[in-house]
């Protein structure tokens, strides 16, 4: 459904309102739904890594049961409050659903901002442009208080951009533009290729890196040269990455297990090793890359890495080309 059509049909239901603070007094921030007093609810621990495009409806389902009746706050550096009437629809026993729109360092940095994401249950990080994320919030309260919340056994989750800041390593799209699978197998080194690391500490997530959209925007060589970057860097000497299609997403609990929900798959990449040539200026070479595919229903535990569902095959980046190990050499 068109979230922007649902937020023009409710705009009479919500709650909009501007964040105490004079650099934000002029500017709707914050819109809410439902109850306007914060509950108190018990939660149970779990993380949704989304793809992107549509919204998979069992995934909010699913984070709002371990939110008991309790608050859904959606966070975002743009965009509208088109979350909300989804959400409640989706969720009626929630207690309230409300978008915080955090535009700036300086919005960050705003008491109230951090005191919301507090108060809430479960917080999802819309998508976007992750590198507002990164540039915005690192460093800030709302860092703080996210990883607060994560660590409070709080559910938590993310579509695309969203998705993309969860795991430890962060393509954090510090360009102008998204970098494409072309551009990554011809230089892993590409000015579009830029990273980060720890935004969050989700502790299932160590490790690995995430990617979107991914099978309808042809990112496995993308994703290859992330591996090879994140061994390049030393931040791992065996890098995984989870990456997820789009209408899909992985509903991870506490103990890591993982189950594959919506219309497509998705992918838990681990490189054997140290790529062959990963170098400024040349086309990647890293082979022998082990892909496991799982599709709606199956599922991957994450933290150990271990899952019997799905197909297994490996892909190799030669000189820049990609090949597979699939009947059909298929890298998907």
């Amino acid at each position: 459904m068109s979230r922007l059509l649902a937020a023009l049909t409710t705009t009479l239901l919500a709650c909009a309102c501007a964040l105490p603070g004079p650099a934000l007094a002029a500017k709707k921030t914050y819109f809410r739904v439902g109850n306007t007093a914060d509950a108190t609810a018990t939660t149970t621990a779990g993380t949704v890594l989304m793809g992107g495009s549509t919204d998979v409806d069992a995934a909010f389902q699913w984070l709002c049961a371990r939110a008991t009746g309790g608050d859904f706050l959606v966070v975002r550096a743009a965009g509208t409050d088109a979350y909300n009437p989804y959400v409640q629809e989706l969720c009626p026993g929630l207690n309230s659903v409300a978008t915080l729109i955090i535009s700036s360092a300086k919005a960050a940095t705003v008491p109230s901002v951090r005191e919301t994401i507090a108060n809430a249950e479960v917080v999802w990080i819309a998508g976007g442009d992750q590198s507002n994320y990164i540039t915005e919030w690192t460093g800030t309260p709302v860092q703080d208080a996210l990883n607060e919340h994560i660590a409070a056994g709080k559910p938590s989750g993310g579509t695309s951009a969203g998705l993309a800041v969860l795991t430890q390593f962060v393509y954090s799209a510090l360009g102008s533009q998204g970098i494409t699978s072309s551009e990554a197998l011809a230089d892993p080194y590409n000015r579009y290729n830029t990273f980060a690391r720890d935004f969050v500490y989700e502790a299932n997530l160590q490790g690995a890196i995430g990617d979107t959209h991914f099978a309808a925007r042809d990112r496995m060589g993308r994703t290859i040269s992330f591996l090879c970057r994140i061994h390049a860097n030393g931040w791992s000497v065996q890098p995984r990455a989870i990456a997820v299609s789009e209408e899909t997403a992985v509903l991870i609990d506490a103990r890591g297990n993982g189950r594959v929900v919506g219309s497509n798959s998705a992918y838990f990449i681990e490189a054997p090793g140290a790529p062959e040539v990963c170098s400024p200026g040349l086309p990647l070479t890293y082979r022998n890359v082990a892909v496991r595919r799982v599709g709606a229903g199956e599922s991957f535990n994450v933290a150990d890495w271990r899952g019997n569902a799905g197909t297994t095959y490996t892909v190799t980046a030669e000189a820049g080309v990609l090949s597979s190990s699939q009947p059909g050499g298929s890298v998907y």
